[in-house]
């Protein structure tokens, strides 16, 4: 049973309900696997694209990797210049949940993202579902991200949230675990099928 009845749910985005991966790009530019996830792990790695995502423009994040490894220039401007190539759809199952989820009007309705506030608009635009929520707190626009306490602490203030009432919903452990102790209830998402099995047992659905 949960903890505490829930009044609020709180969704992650990319990996949860958008399918956003730089693979989807950079299989196009380095036909190679070995040396795709090589770049993808030491030049365009996953660190410093949350810089980003907590603010940083994307000009000077990408100036600042070109001064690093010059060498790969061409395939550094490309991680934003294409950035639109790395958005794989929305994950329909989790969409079907949301859309289950909107209609029971049971629960208030959030996002959390890590998302660069230069790029969120594109989602912004494809995805209509995001213009379900109450509210969707972006890291690139408040200059704080998950794992940060304060980045709960902006969404769960700002729309009067108690944190023992929310249920947090997120695919990255390291985020889960950040959500636990501010007093979050949580569920690791690893698949559509999971999270609605989880929800059901917990009598959200």
């Amino acid at each position: 049973m949960l903890s505490s009845p829930i009044t609020a749910i709180i969704f992650d985005l990319g990996g949860v309900l958008i399918d956003w991966n730089p693979r989807y790009l950079y299989q196009k530019l380095i036909p190679d696997e070995q040396e795709m996830t090589a770049f993808l792990t030491d030049v365009a790695s996953p660190d410093w694209n949350e810089e980003q995502d907590a603010g940083r423009s994307l000009a000077e994040g990408t100036a600042l990797l070109v001064a690093q490894h010059p060498q790969h220039k061409e395939l550094i401007e490309h991680f934003y210049g294409r950035w639109s190539e790395m958005l794989g759809g929305a994950i329909q199952g989790t969409v079907d949940i949301l859309t289950e989820l909107k209609s029971s009007q049971r629960y208030h309705l959030y996002a959390l993202t890590n998302w660069s506030a230069e790029t969120f608009p594109v989602a912004l635009e494809q995805f209509e579902f995001l213009h379900w929520f109450e509210g969707i707190v972006v890291s690139g626009t408040e200059k704080s991200r998950k794992p940060f306490p304060e980045f709960y602490h902006l969404l769960l203030t700002r729309y009067n949230v108690a944190p023992q009432q929310a249920l947090f919903i997120d695919d990255n452990l390291r985020n889960i675990h950040a959500a636990q102790a501010l007093g979050l209830q949580t569920i690791h998402f690893e698949s559509p099928e999971q999270l609605r099995a989880e929800l059901q047992a917990l009598g959200v659905l």
